[in-house]
């Protein structure tokens, strides 16, 4: 007995034995959390995908989103990210989902997606040395800007200088067929009553196409685009308005209030016609007041807010004109007068003053087209002919001013200026 238990020859036997354990455990730790580790990667990558999907465009959470007038949480969004999350994982069992929690906020118009969770991973070696399960826990989050909110007012130019010839050949048209080679189709209405044998009516029998005719189409096309653009219901409202009905009356007719029912703008803005006028020549053709169109616009629009919500929307006034006012301007005038009747480029003096109090400017320019054998143009217009477009780009906010003549497409003209608009960037702060 004294021998054996003197006896050293088996000592590392022993010690491996005793070692045994503990090293097992360590491997087997190793293996666990390395598994662990994976897995926390699969459900990251879950909750990440989540937390996107509550704020994808087309998401529901999104469409509350822009629905609501202000800030708060959107509780549906939240339910989706919960349901997406549970979704990509529900047939893997190498876990336990202890916890699954998610939150869409809207703030400032920014929307926030978080998606917090927690799950326990079985182990396997690790129980040797008594961890039977690991916790994992880990959040997702991400950060959606959410489109502007935008009020647009168009003001549409329907003065008689709009009844010329849509293009070239109308034009020509016009010319051949009027006894004073005139290529406006002047709307006169006399005591209620159309006069029949006006060039208006002429212009519609030999299928001459004006330019108030085109703009009106183009501004009821506009409409879908509009709709088609929208991320919610009531992200774009869109008012509609002229310079009058008739020339006796010449104050900003609302052809459309400011609505988000796109399609009853579109109907409306279908029908808009030529300002009228009693007879050729009423008051001096003094109709297109631009200064005093702008000035009313200002008091129709509103303050101008930020567009992050719907309570708070962007003001845009989205003129559409040939740029050439007409008007009794006794002073101010920036052209020779006649008497107090002031022909002259657009006054920038006005645009500015709104652009100043954080309004948009958006300025579609249908090209004023020379008019060679006319007499009254070669003497008043023709002069400063090359100001015109100058004036009118000076009128635009940055970046938001488009020319078109006529015959290029003023629908398409519209439609790339709206889309221009609404994808420029918001700055804040």
């Amino acid at each position: 007995m004294q021998r054996f238990f003197c006896n050293r020859s088996g000592n590392f036997g022993i010690l491996a034995a005793v070692l045994l354990v503990p090293v097992i455990g360590a491997a087997g730790l190793a293996l666990d959390y390395s598994n662990a580790l994976s897995v926390k990667t699969q459900i990251q990558g879950a909750a990440d995908a989540a937390a996107l999907a509550a704020v994808a465009e087309s998401s529901e959470g999104v469409k509350k989103a822009f629905e609501m007038s202000g800030d708060g949480e959107v509780a549906i969004g939240a339910a989706d990210a919960v349901t997406f999350f549970k979704g990509q994982l529900e047939s893997d069992t190498d876990f336990t989902l202890d916890e699954i929690t998610a939150k869409v906020v809207k703030k400032n118009g920014r929307l926030y997606s978080i998606v917090n969770y927690r799950v326990t991973v079985p182990t396997t070696l690790s129980r040797i040395l008594g961890q039977e399960l690991i916790q994992i826990a880990g959040q997702a989050t991400v950060e959606y800007q959410t489109d502007i909110y935008r009020d647009f007012y168009l003001l549409l130019d329907n003065t008689p200088s709009m009844g010329v010839g849509a293009t070239p050949t109308d034009v020509a048209l016009m010319v051949a067929k009027t006894p004073d080679q005139c290529a406006f189709a002047c709307h006169i209405v006399n005591d209620g009553k159309e006069d029949k044998n006006s060039y208006f009516n002429l212009a519609k029998k030999l299928g001459v196409t004006t330019r108030i005719n085109v703009v009106a189409q183009a501004t009821a096309a506009l409409m879908d685009t509009a709709k088609d653009s929208r991320v919610s219901s009531n992200q774009y409202r869109m008012a509609v308005y002229t310079f009058g009905e008739k020339a006796e009356d010449t104050k900003l007719l609302e052809v459309v209030q400011s609505t988000t029912n796109l399609n009853q703008a579109k109907a409306k803005a279908a029908k808009i016609e030529l300002m009228s006028i009693p007879y050729q020549g009423y008051d001096n053709d003094q109709q297109t007041d631009f200064d005093r169109a702008f000035s009313q616009m200002g008091e129709k629009m509103g303050t101008p807010g930020s567009g992050l919500t719907a309570s708070s929307p962007e003001k845009i006034l989205f003129f559409v004109s040939d740029g050439v006012g007409d008007s009794y301007k006794p002073t101010d005038c920036t052209k020779k007068l006649t008497g107090g009747r002031c022909q002259e480029p657009i006054d920038v003096k006005y645009c500015s003053e709104l652009k100043d109090k954080g309004y948009k400017i958006a300025v579609l320019y249908t090209t004023y087209l020379p008019l060679p054998t006319n007499d009254w143009y070669n003497s008043w217009i023709k002069p400063f002919q090359d100001q015109i477009p100058a004036r009118m780009e000076a009128c635009a906010s940055p970046g938001l001013f488009f020319e078109v003549s006529p015959s290029e497409g003023i629908s398409a003209a519209m439609t790339t200026l709206f889309k221009k608009i609404i994808n420029t960037p918001l700055l804040t702060g």
